[in-house]
């Protein structure tokens, strides 16, 4: 396994579990505890409207992006014949949304959220792991 596909790894699975977290609270309509930035801000995140897409959660798309991910990997490494692209394409699409949804809390909400912050950092690390392996 190389060093980028490591860090995929590694990353991949942070995020699923912040996204876990994250799907739970967001089934449960609880509060998320906010770690870093005042209790507020991550409220409002969590109440915003650019927290949801298509009606869902975002949570639930990270979920899904880090499940596709993990799973790419695996076939990436396991099997010689399954390309690497379909990890790159998912990074790259997480990556994207993550940028788009940082430039929301800062300059929309004005607040952060502890999780999506940790999300963005994910997926950024992942991006740049991702160059990598092309």
């Amino acid at each position: 396994m190389s060093f980028a596909e490591t860090l995929i790894l590694i990353f991949s699975i942070i995020g699923l579990l912040d996204t876990l977290y994250l799907s739970y609270h967001a089934i449960n309509k609880s509060p998320v505890a906010c770690p870093f930035f005042p209790d507020e801000w991550c409220r409002k995140v969590q109440r915003s409207k650019q927290s949801r897409l298509f009606g869902f959660p975002n949570a639930f798309a990270g979920l899904l992006m880090y499940t596709l991910i993990l799973m790419f990997l695996g076939l990436s490494m396991t099997q010689r014949v399954f390309p690497v692209w379909p990890v790159s394409v998912v990074v790259t699409i997480g990556f994207l949304f993550s940028m788009y949804f940082m430039y929301v809390q800062a300059r929309v909400l004005k607040a952060y959220c502890t999780w999506c912050v940790l999300s963005a950092i994910n997926f950024s690390v992942m991006f740049f792991a991702v160059l990598f392996l092309l």
